[in-house]
C-alpha cells in the first residue's frame, strides 16, 4: 500500500482545510491501475530550510506562496529538486500575471477586450529613471489612448491581486484624475463590457470546472448566486473551454476565471488567480464541490503518477490560434483537446467514477454533520462582527441544506 503524503501551506484561513482533512479522511484506501493508495494530509510549517533537505510531501497545496516569498521559494526548491508535484506552477504565477494571460490569449484569438499598459504616473525610485526617462520615454496623450481603448473603461494593475486598485473611467476627465490617483502602480486600461447579460466566475480545480453567476458589486458573502442553467449549451461550452485552456496553457489546476457574457460573446477580463477564493463564507452552496473536488484531483494526481510540468509548451497552442484556415469555433475545440490532454480527463473520468465513486455520499454526510456544523459557525464568527453572527449562522445554514436537497434531488 502507498501512502502519499499531501501539504496544504496556508495563511490564516481555517474552514477549507479543516473540510478538505475530513474529506481526505473518508477516501480510506482505494485502488487504482493495480496498487492500493492512502492519503496522508498535513498542514505545512514554515521555517528556515536546507536546500538540500528533501520534503516528505507528493503534493502540496499553495495559497499563500502568492505573497508570502518564504513558502514561495520552498515550493520552488521542492519542485526542482524533489519533484513535489504543485497543482499550481509557481514559476508561471510569478512570471506570467494579468499582463502575460492577456498577452497569451490575445495570441491564441479569445475576445479579450481591447487593453494597453500604461507607464506608472509616479516614476520608480530609483535615481537613474530620470536620467533614462529624459532620453527614452515618449510623451503621450492619456485621453487620445482612452478614446481608442473606448470609454468607459477601467484601469487595473497590471500584475492584478484581490481587485485591488481597480477604477471605472467614464470619460476622459475621469481617466487622467484614476490615472493621477495610481501612484507607482504599473496599470493597463481596458475597454468595459457594457450591457452584459451574465458575470461569470468558473473556478476549475483539475478537470473539474464549476461556472457560477457572480455578482462583484455585491458584499463578499452574496456575490456568488445560486443560479443554474443560465447559460446556452454553447455559451457553457466556451466559458469552460477558456477556462480550461488557461490552466493547461499555464500549469495551473487551482484557479477561477472571470468572463463577460454579452448576448452570443464571451468576453474573459480576469483569469490569473492561481490563488482563488475558496472560503466558506464566500462559496457558500458550492463550498461542497468545491472541497470533494479538490480531494479527488489530489488523490488522481498522486495515484496516477502525475509529473509537474515546469516549463511551458506554447508552440502547440500558438499553431491552433495562429492558423487562419480555423473558425474561432473550430479554435476552441482544438484547445479543449489540447487541455484534457494535459488533465487526462478520460482517466480521471474512469478514476471518479471508480475508486472514488463514494466520495460524493462521504461528502454529503459530512457536509450535513454537527462536526460541519461546528465549523460552519466558528467560521461565521471569526469572520463577521458578533451582533451578525446569528444572522449569518442562519444564512449559511440555508444555503447549505439547499445543496444538501438538490444533491438528494
Amino acid at each position: 500500500m502507498r501512502s502519499h503524503s499531501i501539504g496544504l501551506l496556508l495563511g490564516a484561513e481555517s474552514d477549507w482545510p479543516r473540510a478538505f482533512e475530513a474529506l481526505a479522511a473518508r477516501v480510506g484506501e482505494f485502488s487504482w491501475r493495480g496498487e492500493t493508495h492512502a492519503l496522508d494530509v498535513s498542514r505545512v510549517t514554515y521555517e528556515p530550510f536546507d536546500l538540500r533537505s528533501r520534503p516528505r510531501y507528493s503534493l502540496v497545496l499553495d495559497r499563500v506562496g502568492w505573497w508570502y516569498l518564504l513558502p514561495r521559494e520552498w515550493l520552488k526548491k521542492a519542485a526542482l529538486m524533489d519533484d513535489v508535484y504543485l497543482p499550481n506552477n509557481p514559476f508561471t504565477f510569478q512570471a506570467m500575471e494579468k499582463h502575460s494571460a492577456y498577452c497569451a490569449l490575445m495570441r491564441l484569438g479569445i475576445k479579450v477586450p481591447e487593453t494597453w499598459l500604461i507607464p506608472h504616473k509616479q516614476p520608480p525610485a530609483n535615481e537613474r529613471f530620470a536620467t533614462m526617462a529624459e532620453r527614452y520615454n515618449q510623451a503621450f496623450d492619456l485621453s487620445e489612448i482612452g478614446e481608442r481603448v473606448g470609454f468607459p473603461l477601467y484601469m487595473k494593475p497590471f500584475d492584478g491581486g484581490a481587485w485591488r486598485g481597480v477604477t471605472r473611467a467614464r470619460d476622459a476627465e475621469e481617466l487622467r484624475r484614476v490615472y493621477d490617483a495610481s501612484g507607482e502602480q504599473l496599470m493597463h486600461i481596458q475597454q468595459a463590457v457594457d450591457g452584459f447579460d451574465v458575470f461569470t466566475r468558473s473556478l476549475s480545480i483539475g478537470a473539474e470546472t464549476t461556472v457560477m453567476w457572480f455578482e462583484p458589486d455585491r458584499p463578499q458573502h452574496d456575490r456568488y448566486q445560486v443560479k443554474h442553467d443560465f447559460l446556452d449549451t454553447e455559451r457553457g461550452y466556451e466559458v469552460v473551454t477558456i477556462s480550461k485552456v488557461v490552466n493547461a496553457f499555464f500549469r495551473w489546476e487551482f484557479n477561477s476565471c472571470e468572463s463577460l457574457v454579452r448576448g452570443t460573446e464571451v468576453y474573459p477580463i480576469d483569469y490569473a488567480n492561481a490563488s482563488p477564493d475558496v472560503a466558506l463564507t464566500s462559496l457558500h452552496y458550492y463550498f461542497p464541490w468545491a472541497m470533494s473536488a479538490l480531494v479527488r484531483w489530489c488523490a488522481f494526481c498522486v495515484a496516477q503518477g502525475r509529473r509537474m510540468r515546469i516549463d511551458v509548451d506554447t508552440r502547440p497552442w500558438f499553431e491552433i490560434g495562429d492558423r487562419g484556415d480555423l473558425s474561432y469555433e473550430e479554435k476552441l475545440r482544438e484547445f479543449r483537446a489540447l487541455a484534457d490532454e494535459h488533465f487526462e480527463t478520460e482517466a480521471y473520468e474512469e478514476f471518479r467514477a471508480g475508486p472514488l465513486a463514494h466520495l460524493d455520499e462521504a461528502a454529503h454526510e459530512w457536509f450535513t454533520s454537527d462536526e460541519f456544523d461546528r465549523v460552519l459557525v466558528e467560521t461565521v464568527q471569526s469572520t463577521f462582527p458578533s451582533h451578525e453572527h446569528e444572522r449569518f449562522v442562519a444564512h449559511y445554514r440555508g444555503l447549505l441544506r439547499q445543496w444538501s436537497d438538490d444533491q438528494a434531488a
